[in-house]
């Protein structure tokens, strides 16, 4: 039998910029012992490495954390950031933390893991591990969980590859993310409303290494490796070659639209999308549940070829978010597609 117990102490008080972070960890776990792996909230470490902010603009500190943006739909933007975690507003948050200040990633997760390492090693003698974490959604699952985003000490990937399993077949991509896992199973007893942003977990002796390791860095998947790299509505936009909307509100599109709402349809998605095809300059509903557009004047005195190829541009770009294109110029109509 495999045992695993997780703890989360209590008493641990408000972290500030300058706080010893091992010796608030060691007095809330005194009794640290080899193999043992401490799980710490990344806020906290960021607000012991002064990585808070005052202001309420939100987004402008989003803009700053962000290296690349993945996908946005109003104000919620997915993206990369620095340390290449891709993930909702760049790591900024606003929860935990005194009204009017916002909280960043730390500049070095990893290095972050280390530090902390080696001080509760300095204290205490043990052979430690150590992960930092910070919330994450999945696409395709609802709900977020919290993830490894710093490490020292610590098997981040278990490799098995090559290994057969119990029946003989040989495992060909099977690596176990055990720093994820960790993160994961830790925030069970953290939880985000407990006011306990540390844990130990013990039992997992034979993941703990005598070196820091690679850290998280290990983790990321980015470049050829990514498969996923930009949302639905952007990967579309880019394989049409038109250039993503820097905001679906539908008072930043060129289109011009009616004030009332068609049913089942996002008239602020359809006229972002439609400013980005060029495709038409007005669109009304036509109280059956579609929306009619009326193509710019200037695309009628195309070749009729040329037309057309702009036309089932614009098709693709809308039916990548969900709209499907009907009808003859001068005017088409939209329908939201089935789900």
């Amino acid at each position: 039998m495999t045992e695993l117990v997780i703890v989360a102490p209590d008493g641990i008080p408000e972290v500030a910029a300058g706080d010893d972070l091992a010796a608030l960890v060691l007095a809330a776990l005194p009794d640290l012992a080899d193999g043992d792996i401490v799980v710490i909230a990344s806020k906290v470490v960021s607000k012991a490495e002064g990585r808070v902010i005052h202001g309420l603009d939100r987004l402008a500190a989003i803009t700053d954390e962000t290296v690349r943006e993945v996908a946005r739909r109003g104000d919620t933007v997915i993206a990369q950031t620095r340390h290449g975690f891709v993930m909702a507003a760049a790591g900024v948050d606003n929860s935990n933390v005194e009204v009017g200040r916002l909280v960043l990633l730390p500049l070095d997760p990893d290095g972050s893991a280390r530090r902390l390492r080696a001080g509760l090693a300095a204290a205490t003698g043990a052979r430690l591990g150590v992960i930092v974490t910070d919330t994450f959604g999945r696409p395709w699952r609802q709900g977020q969980t919290d993830l490894a985003v710093g490490a020292a000490g610590v098997i981040v990937v278990d490799e098995l590859s090559g290994r057969a399993d119990r029946y003989g077949n040989p495992l060909l991509v099977t690596a176990a993310a055990v720093a994820d896992e960790v993160a994961g199973a830790a925030d069970l007893v953290k939880s985000k409303l407990s006011a306990r942003p540390v844990a130990l977990v013990r039992g997992l002796g034979e993941m703990v290494t005598e070196d820091d390791g690679p850290g998280v860095a290990a983790l990321i998947r980015l470049g050829p490796l990514d498969m996923f790299r930009l949302g639905t509505r952007e990967a579309v936009e880019e394989a049409v070659g038109a250039a993503a909307a820097a905001s679906s509100a539908a008072s930043s599109a060129g289109v011009v639209m009616s004030d009332a709402d068609g049913p089942g349809l996002d008239l602020a998605l359809l006229a972002d999308t439609l400013d980005a095809s060029g495709l038409a300059d007005e669109l009304e509903l036509d109280g059956n549940g579609s929306v009619l557009i009326r193509l710019r004047p200037d695309l009628l005195e195309l070749d009729p070829l040329e037309l057309g190829l702009r036309v089932g541009r614009a098709s693709v770009l809308l039916a990548g978010n969900g709209f499907g294109l009907a009808g003859r110029p001068p005017y088409l109509s939209v329908r939201r597609l089935p789900r």
